[in-house]
């Protein structure tokens, strides 16, 4: 896909000046020149060209709020003149993968007076003896080449702009909504841990008063029995007593 459509498609339906990143990467650009992008694009902060076959950047257009430009994995080897004098608020720029090999084709960059970051991996400007070295001493504004500053320490997130702060605040975002979610789980047992309990006294109700209905039940079968002992079977006659027959032959 060429570069031109590749911006139409990006833009969806917005206009240039509503555009804060554009990322256009492994698109092809003719004659390794960039094209569609104008100072239409006012408000561009994030501008992603890796893998687009530039040459040249001299078509950039001036882009006064643009801070990040990706320019990885192309074929340019210098005329980066242009950029000093378009993108002047520029901090981030990355050229890893192009054909850079002299320290005197970067002397442009000391003219972007705000570059904190610069990117020159795989080129083979970073193959000369003290090329760390010379590189920030050319560009005294420079803090980190590629991703370590002068004392070798790596470059953080947080080295982002408001990149930290916003981190920070989804941190604390994210605990809190945790914490949240624990005490809505703890008053969740809570409810079921009474509900259990509940239903275990009313079992225990239920089962006492069963209890006593069986024990009434089984006094008064006992009490039916020994009444029943006491006294005499139905249909029983009673013994004649022998001395009540003389009497009754005396007479």
């Amino acid at each position: 896909m060429d570069m031109k459509k590749r911006v139409s498609l990006e833009l969806r339906h917005r206009s240039p000046t509503e555009v804060q990143e554009l990322v256009l990467d492994n698109c092809r650009s003719s004659e390794g020149k960039i094209e569609g992008i104008t100072e239409e694009f006012s408000n561009l902060e994030l501008l992603s060209l890796i893998n687009v076959g530039l040459t040249s950047v001299a078509d950039v257009p001036k882009l006064d709020k643009l801070k990040k430009l990706e320019l990885s994995d192309n074929r340019i080897s210098g005329g980066l003149e242009v950029l000093a004098e378009r993108l002047v608020n520029l901090t981030h720029l990355n050229l890893s993968g192009n054909k850079f090999k002299d320290i005197s084709t970067l002397e442009p960059l000391k003219k972007l007076l705000h570059l904190k970051s610069l990117d020159l991996f795989n080129c083979e400007v970073t193959n000369l003896a003290d090329y760390r070295e010379s590189i920030f001493k050319l560009l005294p504004q420079l803090t980190y080449l590629d991703g370590y500053d002068i004392d070798d320490c790596e470059a953080s997130d947080s080295d982002g702009e408001g990149d930290g702060v916003d981190d920070e605040d989804e941190e604390e975002g994210g605990s809190e909504g945790f914490e949240e979610e624990e005490e809505e789980e703890e008053d969740v047992v809570a409810e079921d841990d009474d509900d259990d309990s509940s239903s275990e006294d009313e079992d225990g109700e239920v089962n006492g008063d069963v209890d006593s209905e069986e024990e009434e039940e089984e006094e008064e079968e006992e009490e039916e029995e020994d009444d029943e002992d006491l006294s005499p079977a139905k249909g029983e006659k009673r013994k004649r007593d022998p001395e009540d027959d003389e009497d009754e032959d005396d007479e």
